[in-house]
C-alpha cells in the first residue's frame, strides 16, 4: 500500500462540507482538521503509484471549497511499535 499525505487549504466557509466530501473519496482513509498553513489534511492509501494521480488531479480538484493542496507520498513509515520490534530481535 502507498500512503500519501495530502495538506489542504480550504475556503473557510467549506471546510466541514470539504471535510465530509474528502472522507467519501475512495482511497482516502482518513481526514483531520489542522491548525496552521494548511486546514484539512487527508491521508490516502492506495495500491498503486497511478492511483495517487488519480485522486489527486481528477477527484481531489471537485472538492468544493478546495483552493490549494500539497502532496507528500511516504516512502518508508517508521513507528514506535516496529522500532520496539527491531531493539527486540537486535536489528539496528
Amino acid at each position: 500500500m502507498i500512503t500519501t499525505i495530502v495538506l489542504c487549504r480550504v475556503e473557510p466557509s467549506q471546510t466541514p462540507k470539504a471535510a465530509r466530501v474528502l472522507a467519501g473519496v475512495e482511497g482516502v482513509d482518513e481526514v483531520y482538521s489542522d491548525s496552521g498553513e494548511w486546514d484539512q489534511v487527508a491521508i490516502v492509501r492506495v495500491p498503486q503509484y497511478e492511483s495517487i494521480a488519480q485522486v489527486v488531479t481528477e477527484v481531489l480538484p471537485k472538492v468544493p471549497g478546495l483552493q490549494r493542496t500539497q502532496t507528500l507520498t511516504a516512502f518508508r513509515a517508521y513507528s514506535k511499535k516496529d522500532l520496539q520490534q527491531a531493539w527486540d530481535i537486535g536489528v539496528d
